[in-house]
């Protein structure tokens, strides 16, 4: 085990993350990490099953003596947001994750740690392995690609699970159970472009120095969105012509940098860049005390013709907080994100990614953003979403999971719902009677660079974990 990890607790956790991130596990790639748990199943004779779409279910038997206890499914996903600041050289295809302990956390270096949601999916292979836990009949479901469009949930089969009780291991504030959690859909715009001979002097201008984040659980900290940041600057230059954009890489994460190769009077790119940056810093020196706007002399190729309609189109695309929860306080309602931007020969293509934890406010948001399209003359794309998942205040496995925490710790755990999209809300879907309830260690800045876990909560995380198995086993 790496020295990162040495007098660790829970040893055999981290000795499971430690390996984990040694494996490729981007989105869509999870062939390795899920040749890792289906070798490990075997290794320890559990029986196991690949469905479909590459999601892993293995089972074990209940704790001699706890037969006739419900059964319970640890459930967690096995793929990770790769991000990776730009001046780093990585390869999340074949690099493991290099990690760091830093003031009680573990971090990585300059891209995404992955403990969203590796931390979970360590807790539920140590619970596998540890043959000195008490539990009824024991399930663990591990899914692939929850972060680019949470496939595996969506085309999980009916009647495969057993268990009464679910618990999800992808949350990120320990202490804090989630019981419901927003719906979302995204929105695909493509902008048609003809492009012409360039004249002139080409720049680069470039926006970085963000800190980005998860787009549900991060948006209403207000961070900057590179992408608008960019469209900003663009919108002051007087005749600016593009040649290149791009920005933002993921759905689900903030955009922390952006670029355009334009054409235009240096003067005119100097005064924006300056004008903009003043303002921003101003506006962020809470949120984002290191933005950066940038320019430089570049090689740039043929010209948009359709310049400002794209710079028209991207300052007019709603980002951030639409509307904050009345029923729980604190609680975003419904928000969207201005995620991606990427010119390409033909076209330009747009996406922002919306969430509401009411399903007519999330449609109202979706027609908006339609209408904007239409308006621009954009042919507008939006795939099926996901839908929420409804809080059950009054289930059992809450009160018993309370009582635990309780024991455990003297104090009263925070009950809430989530404004990001949990597998709980899909899988409900096709198990409505099982009753869930999502937790896990304090991970702060998911689907970020600056990505970390508190080593704190990951042990507080796992003592949790057993003695509910123990309390649900009876």
């Amino acid at each position: 085990m790496d020295k990162v990890f040495e007098g660790l607790k829970p040893e055999l956790l981290w000795k499971h993350f430690d390996e984990i991130r040694k494996i490729p596990r981007c989105s869509k790639n999870e062939e390795k990490i899920r040749e890792y748990v289906i070798n490990f199943a075997k290794k320890k004779g559990l029986e196991y099953e690949v469905d479909e779409v590459g999601n892993v279910l293995i089972r074990k038997k209940a704790t001699p003596g706890h037969e006739g206890a419900p059964g319970v499914v640890l459930q967690a996903h096995l793929d990770m947001v790769c991000e990776k600041n730009s001046d780093v050289d990585f390869d999340f295809e074949k690099d493991p994750i290099r990690v760091k302990r830093e003031d009680g956390w573990i971090t990585a270096d300059g891209t995404t740690l992955g403990a969203d949601n590796g931390i979970g999916v360590a807790a539920a292979l140590a619970v596998l392995e540890d043959d000195s836990i008490v539990h009824g009949p024991l399930e663990v479901l591990l899914t692939v690609d929850e972060e680019t469009g949470l496939t595996g949930a969506s085309n999980l089969k009916p009647n495969w699970l057993k268990g009464k009780y679910l618990l999800n291991l992808d949350s990120e504030d320990e202490g804090v159970f989630f019981i419901g959690c927003a719906g979302g859909r995204d929105t695909i715009f493509k902008l048609p472009v003809s492009r012409r001979k360039a004249k002139g002097d080409a720049f680069e201008v470039k926006v970085s120095g963000l800190k980005g984040g998860h787009s549900g659980v991060d948006i209403h900290l207000q961070r900057g969105n590179a992408i608008r940041i960019l469209a900003r600057v663009l919108y002051e230059i007087d005749g600016v012509k593009i040649s290149e954009i791009e920005g933002g890489n993921k759905r689900n994460a903030i955009p922390r940098e952006a670029r355009a190769v334009i054409f235009a009077d240096e003067k005119d790119v100097k005064a924006a860049v300056e004008k903009v940056l003043e303002e921003v810093k101003e506006e962020l020196k809470y949120s984002d005390p290191d933005v950066r706007i940038e320019y430089s002399p570049a090689q740039g190729g043929e010209v948009l013709e359709e310049t400002k309609k794209i710079v028209d189109f991207l300052m007019s695309l709603p980002h951030g907080v639409l509307a904050m929860s009345l029923a729980m306080k604190g609680l975003v309602e419904t928000s969207t994100n201005l995620a991606v931007v990427r010119s390409q020969e033909k076209e330009v293509e747009v996406v922002e990614s919306s969430r509401s934890s009411i399903n007519s406010s999330l449609e109202f948001v979706c027609k908006q953003l339609k209408a904007l399209g239409d308006l621009a003359g954009a042919e507008t794309h939006q795939p099926p979403g996901y839908p929420g998942w409804t809080p059950n205040p009054d289930s059992e496995l809450l009160r018993k999971m309370k009582e635990v925490y309780r024991k455990l710790f003297g104090k009263e755990p925070e009950v809430t719902a989530i404004h990001a999209g949990l597998e709980t809300g899909i899988i409900g879907k096709n198990y409505p009677h099982m009753e869930m309830i999502s937790f896990g260690p304090t991970i702060r800045f998911p689907h970020s660079p600056d990505e970390k876990v508190e080593i704190a909560s990951v042990e507080k995380f796992w003592k949790l974990l057993v003695e509910t198995l123990k309390e649900l086993a009876g």
